[in-house]
């Protein structure tokens, strides 16, 4: 591989901005964006807007211009308001689309570098190893083993592999499941084999949530039903000789109001603004629909190792068969002694075990001296290669040059590396891994002076004491081996055990406690030791007792046994990717709603298995990060608890505009349906109707959207996946209030009515009641557990401002005269207000006092 970036020294910048004018950025995302004034023309191809134009047009040139005119206006405003919040809507799930970028490493001017892999040009030299998504098409000059998954294109689930002689073309989209490569890029774009795919799938909508889905569902029932109810005014009317035109202005007036079609958009941009939210919060959410399973979950399953802990390990304590050696120093910092007995040791053995660190390692570490002494250290791989390094630089003995021969990467089943180098004339095999695998191919062992014993059965029971006190002590262990002059991984010399510490990330415990609060159960999955995962389990309050810790290997034997008991486990150590997929399909089979971490390119069965598949954004694979459902930008524990809480904040909200919504229209359409079976006048004319629909349910229902969340919300029960939008009683909430708000308008209306006989000063009296009635609620949706009385009308500072400007737009048209004309309202006195307040105020009242008794 080294021999390949040698010779190739790449495109210069230059040469590459050229050819990205040229040829056009590596970007395969087709312009299927609604355009804007779609937008707003789909505000009008409603069939009832339509009706009601055409009728108002019809009403104009009958001479009723002014009502028509304002009609107009009305529904003018109306569209323009509905176009905001789909334009915003459309933005939001646009600007989704930016926040995840892949890169590709690249040779430009003799140098590796990341770039985005838009910006990857024809003639660019493309490095790629496991877990990395293939950035465009090309043809492979060098392969090591490279297999890659086609499936995307071909279908056939089988990796094909590839080289540089026989099949060696790869193309975008694809997936290193094995090995390495470097190729040289022929296509990009629209111009590369998934770029023609592309062309054919552009014009594929947009998949909704199961959430919008079930709630358009709900709308068109609920139009269906709202229809009826209006027709039913409509004919009501005509049969007490009530005029026809009016009567059917009405209706359509009525049904306009009554169907929530702003619901769908609201509904959108709860959902886009709160994924937003989450990128704040290091959690990119890459569906919509994992924002409602994320209120589900009841058990996440997380890696340890940089998820739960800082992912920086330190070297801390080397042990031998007969020598315990300590290393001074913490993370990065290179400065520290190696001591033994308290004294600086240097021997044979210890030159051994510092080259078996530093040869048998694919990370960088180098560090640079910048202005002012200050030290800056430029790192890159494995975490634990990356701790053996920092312990090598600490050891300052000079060990001579070794070429590197060959390499037997690390295998999640083996669970080990071996390096086969060249120094001088002579050969020498390092490897390292876990000890329970590299044990038993251990015959010999090297004392201190470099003389080689044979390793006894005693001397394997103090091996094997020794690494049960590391692991006590919280350490992740590794075994250090060695051979001269044979590739064979078998009679290897071992060295010793390094013991390294990797600290839990701050905030981590208060996350997990947070979670078991919220009925959420975190299970730990490491590849550590089982004593080692015990220790950092208990510390961070996941484990109480050692019988909480199984290891991958249950899952080697017959399903139904595990199937039992897999519940009572809160820690499985030395877990390999095929063990997290039998994990989360047992527990997804015991109907838990399961969160599943993950980072290498063999998690990636798991991730998508899972409910929420998540992914670390910091040291996932290409692979992974496609297949989550949710990528972890901080790689933290306790931005999934985060991530959690958003998801039920969103839920919530969505719930609390629904409220507000669906009862405010139930009362308008049940005041006016009241009406016609008393056989009183009609308490509101068409103008003042989508007037109310206007002021009521355009801003605050927005606002209702980015409520806070009620102080309990992480202390219940995460709700059942299949559970209704309308559970817990809200639909019967909903009607009751509805029905309430239809009572009060329809007294309101009456009480002036009978004592004056004054229409418009009674119509007034209940356009009054309804808005002032519908605005009140706004504030009372804000919580699920508050009563009016309870309610902090500044929590949600953007409902405050809706409500203002909608009370302002109300108050407009009684106490403008000039607007009074037009919808023929009248100043009301100071009986008529005490009315209107007595009668808007009696539905919250008396909601407080019921639900006070209920609780």
């Amino acid at each position: 591989m080294e021999s390949i970036i040698v010779k190739n020294k790449g495109l210069s910048e230059d040469e590459a901005n050229k050819r990205i004018d040229k040829f056009g950025l590596n970007d395969i995302n087709i312009n299927n964006k609604k355009k804007v004034y779609n937008i707003l023309l789909d505000q009008f191809k409603d069939i009832l807007i339509i009706i009601l134009a055409i009728s108002t047009a019809i009403s104009f040139l009958l001479g009723e211009w002014l009502d028509a005119i304002v009609i107009f206006i009305i529904i003018i405003i109306n569209g323009i308001l509905g176009f905001i919040q789909e334009f915003r809507a459309e933005k939001a799930i646009e600007s989704l689309q930016s926040y995840i970028s892949y890169k590709a490493k690249v040779i430009r001017n003799g140098k590796v570098v990341d770039i985005d892999t838009k910006f990857l040009t024809i003639g660019d030299i493309v490095i790629v190893e496991e877990g990395d998504r293939i950035p465009a098409d090309g043809e492979l000059l060098q392969a090591k083993s490279l297999s890659v998954d086609e499936s995307l294109l071909t279908g056939e689930s089988v990796p094909v592999m590839k080289s540089n002689y026989d099949d060696n073309k790869v193309y975008m989209g694809t997936y290193v499941v094995s090995g390495k490569g470097v190729f040289k890029v022929t296509s990009v774009g629209l111009s590369t084999k998934m770029g023609s795919i592309a062309r054919m799938i552009s014009e594929i909508e947009q998949e909704k949530t199961p959430l919008q889905q079930r709630l358009n569902q709900f709308g068109k029932w609920l139009a269906l039903i709202c229809l009826s109810v209006c027709f039913l005014i409509v004919i009501l009317g005509i049969l007490r000789h009530q005029d026809i035109y009016e009567m059917f202005m009405i209706g359509i007036s009525l049904s306009v109001a009554a169907i929530p079609e702003g619901l769908p958009a609201v509904v959108t941009i709860t959902l886009a603004i709160g994924v937003q939210r989450m990128v704040k919060k290091n959690a990119l959410i890459r569906k919509l629909s994992s924002v409602e399973t994320l209120g589900c979950v009841d058990i996440i399953c997380t890696d340890k190792t940089g998820t739960l802990t800082e992912n920086k390990m330190t070297v801390k304590k080397i042990e031998t068969v007969s020598k315990m050696i300590e290393v001074e120093g913490n993370g990065y910092d290179v400065r520290g002694r190696i001591l033994q007995d308290g004294k600086i040791i240097k021997n044979e053995l210890l030159d051994n075990i510092v080259l078996c660190s530093k040869l048998c390692n694919n990370a960088t570490f180098e560090v640079k001296k910048e202005f002012g002494n200050k030290t800056n250290y430029i790192v890159k791989g494995d975490p634990t290669e990356i701790a053996l390094l920092v312990f090598s630089y600490k050891y300052s003995e000079r060990l001579g040059d070794f070429e590197r021969i060959d390499e037997i990467p690390f295998d999640s089943d083996k669970k080990y590396m071996a390096v086969y180098c060249k120094h001088n004339s002579e050969y020498y095999l390092f490897v390292k891994g876990a000890l329970e695998n590299l044990l038993e191919k251990c015959s010999f062992y090297m004392d201190s002076n470099g003389e080689i014993k044979e390793l006894s059965l005693y001397s394997k029971k103090i091996i094997l004491e020794k690494n049960a006190m590391l692991c006590n002590n919280a350490m992740r262990v590794l075994c250090l081996c060695m051979k001269k002059n044979s590739k064979v991984i078998d009679d290897l010399i071992f060295l010793g055990l390094v013991g390294m510490i990797d600290p839990p990330k701050r905030g981590v415990k208060v996350a997990i406690e947070r979670a078991k609060k919220a009925g959420i159960k975190t299970i730990m999955i490491t590849g550590d030791h089982k004593l080692t995962a015990y220790a950092i389990g208990k510390d961070l309050g996941i484990a109480n007792s050692f019988e909480e810790v199984a290891e991958g290997n249950i899952f080697e034997n017959d399903e139904a046994d595990y199937d039992k008991y897999i519940d009572k486990f809160n820690i499985f150590a030395r877990v390999s990717p095929k063990h997290k997929l039998k994990i989360v399909r047992t527990l997804k089979k015991k109907n838990h709603i399961v969160a599943m971490t993950g980072d290498g390119v063999n998690d990636a069965p798991a991730i998508k298995e899972s409910d929420i598949g998540i992914s670390m954004g910091l040291s996932g694979t290409d692979v992974t990060k496609n297949v989550a459902s949710m990528v972890l930008l901080d790689d933290n524990y306790s931005t999934i608890i985060s991530a959690v809480e958003e998801g039920r904040i969103i839920y919530n909200n969505i719930r609390k505009f629904i409220k507000y919504l669906l009862a405010c229209n139930i009362g308008e359409v049940f005041t006016m349906f009241l009406a016609s079976l008393l056989f009183l006048p009609l308490p509101l004319l068409p103008m003042q109707i989508l007037w109310v629909n206007l002021v009521t349910d355009g801003l605050p229902a927005a606002a209702l959207s980015v409520c806070r969340p009620d102080e309990d919300l992480m202390e219940k029960k995460p709700r059942k996946k299949d559970e209704s939008i309308f559970a817990d009683r809200l639909m019967g909430k909903i009607i009751v209030r509805g029905i309430l708000i239809g009572i009060t308008t329809l007294i309101s209306f009456y009480l002036p009515y009978k004592n004056t006989n004054n229409i418009e000063l009674s119509r007034t009296c209940a356009f009054a009641t309804l808005v002032i009635s519908q605005l009140i609620y706004a504030f009372e949706c804000t919580s699920e557990r508050r009563g009016i009385f309870e309610i902090n009308i500044f929590s949600n500072i953007y409902l405050f401002f809706a409500i203002l400007i909608s009370l302002a737009l109300f108050l407009a048209v009684i106490l403008i005269p000039s607007l009074g004309i037009i919808f023929n309202t009248y100043r009301l006195t100071r009986i008529e207000w005490i009315i209107v307040l007595a009668c808007a105020t009696t539905p919250s009242i008396f909601n407080y006092l019921i639900e006070k008794d209920v609780g």
